[in-house]
């Protein structure tokens, strides 16, 4: 059995200070890549995942999910932060009971969001603070080092009010988020903004094509995540070298 503490360890060491890139993986060959790359840490992509499935973002199972991280923590040494959707359900206890279901995977992280798994909308704060708070216990009981890590999805639901974002953010640490991650918050000056505002906590960012490394390492973030981009070049790459095999119709 292997003993997956020392990475949870060099994971949570990761976040205490400094700046780092936690790149999607979608599968054992891509996840291994990165390692060989240098890399120190992974994230599965619940994009990346789906498409590996032949399936769109939303539309994998828990039971997929579940295999999915089995999968990554297998294939690598280095420590896994899952994309966990929305905990694949809406009530807190039942969020509560996936997340107990994962952490057994290996991940040394797991990242829960406030909408549901296929709606533009979001959750009323209460409710997402009550999961947020069911995820939090249930990494406690099960006596394993794990980073919970909440997000607020208003930017991509197109609700991109940043105080709105932040209140939101600030009652999930509250609530016993160790990360904070609004996916979608791109603006040089609001994330500076957010990282100052949510501290001590660590936020993350998935990272903004205008944007450098360098440049969101100084505006005070402390991980960058790729997303499902890797995957997207990826199979950009093989729909091109597949279309160029296709044998064209002759004209009359």
């Amino acid at each position: 059995m292997t003993d997956w503490a020392p990475r949870r360890a060099a994971f949570r060491t990761l976040h205490d200070s400094g700046f780092f890139v936690i790149p999607n993986p979608w599968d054992a060959g891509s996840a291994r890549r990165l390692e060989k790359l240098g890399f120190k840490a992974l994230a599965s992509s619940s994009a990346a995942s789906a498409w590996a499935l032949g399936k769109e973002d939303g539309e994998v199972t828990v039971d997929e999910a579940i295999a999915h991280l089995t999968m990554l923590c297998a294939a690598t040494d280095l420590p896994v932060n899952a994309d966990f959707e929305n905990g694949f359900a809406d009530a807190p206890d039942a969020v509560a009971a996936n997340v107990a279901r994962a952490i057994p995977t290996g991940i040394a992280g797991i990242s829960i969001e406030d909408r549901p798994q296929v709606e533009r909308k979001l959750y009323c704060v209460d409710h997402a603070v009550a999961r947020v708070v069911a995820a939090r216990a249930a990494i406690d009981a099960s006596g394993e080092d794990v980073m919970l890590i909440a997000r607020t999805e208003s930017y991509l639901v197109g609700q991109t009010d940043f105080d709105a974002a932040v209140a939101r953010l600030k009652a999930f640490s509250d609530a016993g988020a160790d990360v904070l991650f609004a996916p979608g918050m791109s603006d040089a000056a609001q994330v500076a903004e957010c990282a100052r505002l949510v501290a001590p906590k660590p936020i993350n960012v998935v990272k903004p094509p205008h944007l450098t490394m360098a440049e969101l390492a100084a505006l005070g973030v402390r991980r960058v995540s790729t997303g499902g981009s890797l995957a997207k070049a990826a199979w950009n790459a093989f729909d091109a070298a597949a279309e160029a095999l296709t044998i064209p119709v002759s004209q009359n």
